[in-house]
């Protein structure tokens, strides 16, 4: 056997995180990693649609991780107006704040994302303000699964 082979190289190897598609917190991390993207692409003005297309990602995440932690049994599904009917049986103030949001987002993942679709012109002002309130909400909802002290 080799030094690289070694046993005790395989035990430095960073191994991968291992999601769990039932905890909100593993929802959350991928939401935050969208929203990461977007910021960069906001930031320079670069390609409106993707930022759109996963902006709406984020926030289905985000809807999905607040569910989850609501005792909601996970459902594939990328309709954020279904998601948030199911978050206003659970968080009503929670979802009527966001019900603006989605009615911009909701058909964003699928209209950007293959052509066959009118396309808007690009509002980059709207969108970041898009970005700002999706921000918010996915602050408030880490705060709100954040363990207690």
């Amino acid at each position: 056997m080799t030094p690289f082979m070694e046993q005790s190289c395989v035990k430095e190897l960073p191994l991968p995180k291992q999601t769990d598609a039932g905890n909100p917190c593993d929802w959350l991390l991928f939401a935050e990693g969208d929203l990461q993207a977007v910021r960069l692409l906001a930031g320079q003005s670069a390609v409106f649609s993707v930022c759109r297309s996963k902006l709406a990602e984020a926030l289905e995440k985000l809807l999905k991780a607040d569910l989850i932690h609501c005792g909601w049994e996970l459902r594939k599904t990328h309709d954020l107006q279904s998601l948030l009917d199911d978050l206003a049986s659970h968080t009503p103030t929670t979802a009527n704040q966001l019900q603006p949001i989605v009615d911009e987002l909701a058909e964003a993942y699928s209209q950007t994302r293959y052509p066959g679709f009118d396309l808007a012109d690009d509002d980059w002002p709207r969108l970041r303000e898009l970005l700002v309130q999706v921000q918010e909400y996915n602050d408030d909802l880490a705060r709100r699964l954040s363990p207690k002290p």
